[in-house]
């Protein structure tokens, strides 16, 4: 497909006017959607694609990929019922790694930033300790920041 044929961030298939059988464009950009969003990883940093991989997985390929995943260097592989498919993270992507959220930022995969609980101080502001904590866990509860 042309570049023009495609999402910007993604590259999702777009239907074309008066196109024939868009149900398999459809059906395509549904399946890479349905990677995309909210990707669970099951690690970081693979070169072969694992034995028994289940539709739904999803691993970042590292440098010097070989197998199925030759030439996808530094993307996502996704297995699907189709066979593998690969997509390019975007900077601000967000995944699950182990229990742990990441994002992808200059290039690569970086644990999310860990929050700490205010503590400590000569003088201790129990009101302002409050409202600290209070939008902390609003924050955390958001997904934004992770709690230690």
């Amino acid at each position: 497909m042309a570049e023009t044929e495609r999402s910007a961030r993604f590259a999702l298939p777009l239907l074309a006017m008066a196109q024939a059988q868009k149900e398999v464009t459809h059906n395509e950009a549904l399946v890479v959607l349905d990677a995309l969003i909210h990707p669970v990883i099951v690690a970081l940093d693979e070169t072969a694609p694992p034995p028994g991989a289940v539709p739904g997985e999803a691993w970042a390929v590292a440098g010097g990929a070989t197998g199925d995943w030759a030439g996808s260097d530094g993307k996502l592989a996704f297995m699907t019922t189709g066979g593998w498919r690969f997509a390019d993270p975007v900077a601000g992507m967000q995944a699950w790694c182990a229990g742990s959220r990441i994002v992808y930022r200059d290039g690569g995969w970086i644990a999310a930033p860990a929050y700490a609980a205010p503590s400590g101080g000569g003088v201790i502001d129990s009101e302002a300790r409050t409202a600290l904590s209070t939008i902390a866990q609003a924050l955390a509860m958001s997904g934004i920041i992770v709690e230690e």
